[in-house]
């Protein structure tokens, strides 16, 4: 009886190891280019050159990329995409069912997006409200 072994070109989705492999790949790429990690994050990443600043926040296989301008974004984008095939959605709309609002000067973030999608997903259970005591704490 003879047996082959065979090796995978790429990672296959659904496999448990997947999302460890390819935080693996993602992580030296990134780190290879002057990233660091955020200490409180190991998927969140931050590079400080001399005309920007840039902060790479990854879930899974997604990513946001922010910076303190134009400039950051694009030559992170440039070598991401020399490295993996990707796509742009351009500016965020939605990421992690949150939703973000530009203002003139600043940004809003919204969750009602998810609240709606969690009571939907169990209105047909037929939960009941009821009073929760809690205790009254006096200072």
């Amino acid at each position: 009886m003879r047996q082959k072994d065979c090796k995978l070109a790429k990672y296959l989705y659904g496999l448990k190891q997947t999302p460890k492999q390819w935080h693996e790949k993602f992580d030296k790429t990134i780190l290879l280019n002057g990233f660091h990690h955020i200490s409180v994050d190991k998927c969140m990443y931050s590079k400080f050159a001399k005309y920007f600043g840039v902060i790479i926040c990854l879930y899974i296989d997604d990513m946001l990329i922010s910076s303190t301008n134009m400039i950051g974004i694009v030559e992170t984008k440039r070598y991401l995409t020399s490295i993996f095939k990707m796509k742009d959605f351009g500016e965020m709309d939605t990421i992690l069912d949150i939703k973000d609002k530009k203002h003139s000067s600043s940004y809003a973030l919204n969750q009602s997006y998810y609240i709606e999608k969690i009571l939907d997903k169990f209105k047909n259970l037929n939960i009941k409200e009821a009073n929760t005591p809690f205790a009254l704490i006096r200072s």
